[in-house]
């Protein structure tokens, strides 16, 4: 049986939704090899810069830390550099949505085949608290004393129109719905995107508000990307779970190599 647990400490505030991606992650990955799916020897895990990037001190597979928001081009380079390779990042809406959303943009123009998990909690957690370009407005935080005045960054109609041949959003608190959600995201072919959302339970506690909002949408995503964007734009104050869209066209690596 695979173990993907080290012996680092974990760091993580005590209760940080962060720890139910990593749970949500290992039983993903453990199950894919123990399955005969996905060899662990050709998993490399890269992370970025804020809280979600402790996650690469708690897995037991090949891991690299990126520069801040340049978590993306170096997953686009190991990939590039042995195709083989199951190539799986996690950053932050801070580290991708503000330092390194132009990298993200065209990896999903290129359909580089690598899988993107962005651990969402609408703010810099790691430096305490200041607005980033997903929170929302009104947001008060180390550097928007009065409120933020600017409209939240809503990136999964962004990464549809990019061209990310898969786009997802999943909720941290329920472990399973985001295994199921990772698990696709590792096996499709192509730029995958998921955004998790994950509330930063000391300096923008959001449990409550998503616990009463979130829902899974039945049914299988959407064929085209107009129908995709619908699907994943909130109902009201209600916010939607699921695989958004999905489709196959030839990866940025496919065709270099030819």
């Amino acid at each position: 049986m695979t173990n993907l647990s080290t012996t680092a400490k974990i760091t993580w505030c005590p209760g940080c939704p962060n720890s139910q991606i990593l749970v949500a992650f290992r039983q993903t990955i453990e199950g894919m090899v123990n399955s005969g799916s996905l060899k662990i020897e050709n998993l490399v895990a890269c992370a970025g810069i804020g809280c979600h990037g402790k996650i690469s001190d708690y897995l037991n597979v090949n891991t690299f830390t990126a520069l801040h928001g340049r978590v993306v081009p170096v997953m686009t380079g190991i990939k590039c550099g042995n195709p083989n390779l199951t190539v799986i990042g996690f950053s932050g809406d801070g580290d991708s949505y503000d330092e390194g959303l132009e990298h993200v943009i065209h990896a999903a123009r290129r359909n580089s085949d690598i899988k993107l998990f962005i651990h969402d909690n609408q703010l810099f957690a790691l430096t305490t608290g200041q607005a980033s370009a997903a929170s929302p407005k009104g947001f008060k935080g180390k550097t928007t004393p009065g409120g933020s005045i600017e409209e939240p960054f809503d990136a999964i109609p962004v990464l549809l129109q990019a061209g990310a041949t898969f786009v997802a959003r999943s909720y941290a608190g329920d472990i399973a719905g985001t295994r199921r959600v990772m698990e696709a995201a590792v096996k499709h072919k192509g730029f995958s995107f998921t955004e998790i959302i994950q509330p930063c339970i000391t300096f923008f506690d959001t449990r409550d508000y998503f616990k009463e909002r979130v829902f899974w949408r039945e049914g299988g995503p959407a064929s085209n990307i107009s129908d995709a964007i619908k699907l994943a734009g909130k109902e009201g104050e209600k916010v939607p779970l699921g695989v958004f869209y999905s489709t196959e066209k030839p990866t940025f690596e496919e065709q270099t190599n030819q």
